[in-house]
Parts: structure tokens; sequence; C-alpha cells
């Protein structure tokens, strides 16, 4: 006697993906292990598995800033290079080492905070789906 089953639950849809040869032979030895077909893998690690949220969006102004504090960090650091290697040659420093260390640190805190308000909370939970 042949099984009969709800109409909803009939597999009708088709959904294609693309692999390079390593992550198809990664896959399918995945589905071999766990004696299932490369179907039936798909199908539990898209509908049962959690997916991380994406990764926050900068604004244009946000990375903008973050660049040109990076440049400007590459500029102090190329001072504290010229001053550094002028106390070597016994001759006055071009500006202050500690100074430009202290700037150095106050640019890396700036880049810091930036980062940081973008780094979403790992505890919250956004999504509470359940597949049925």
């Amino acid at each position: 006697m042949t099984k009969r089953s709800s109409s909803s639950l009939i597999r009708t849809k088709r959904l294609q993906a693309r692999f390079s040869p390593i992550e198809y032979e990664m896959v399918r030895s995945k589905a071999e292990d766990a004696s299932m077909s490369l179907a039936e893998l798909t199908r539990r690690c898209v509908l049962l598995r959690s997916i991380p949220p994406p990764p926050p969006r900068l604004s244009r102004v946000t990375l903008a800033t973050y660049l040109e504090l990076s440049r400007i960090g590459n500029n102090i650091n190329q001072l504290a290079k010229a001053a550094n290697t002028a106390i070597k040659m016994q001759m006055p420093p071009p500006a202050d080492p500690e100074l430009l260390n202290e700037l150095l640190e106050l640019l890396r805190h700036c880049q810091r905070e930036i980062a940081k308000t973008f780094i979403e909370e790992e505890d919250e939970e956004t999504d509470d789906w359940q597949p049925d």
C-alpha cells in the first residue's frame, strides 16, 4: 500500500545552488557520513539550523570617517618614525615623540569606538522562528 501525503508536504519546488568542486565534495562527504541524500542534508541544514544575523552595515559617513582616521594614523606613524630616526642620529626631532604616541593612542581609541558602535550584541536573539 502506498503512503498518501498531504498536498502541502509534497515537495514540488526545486532550489539550485552552485558549489566549487571542493565544496561539492565536502557536502557530498557530509551527506554520505550522515547516510543522507544531498537533498535531505541540504533541507535539514537550511530549515533546522539558525542563521546568524547579517553583519551591520556602516553608513557612508562612518566608513569615510574610519578610513580618514586610518590615513591620519599612517601620517602620525610616519612622523613618529622620522622623530625616532632623528633621535638616533642625534638631531632634534621634527615633533615630540611622546605627543605623537599620545595622538596615535587617541586615534586608535576613536577607531575602536566607531567599530564598537556597529557590533551587535550576540546574546540578543532577534529571530525566534522555529520550523514545524
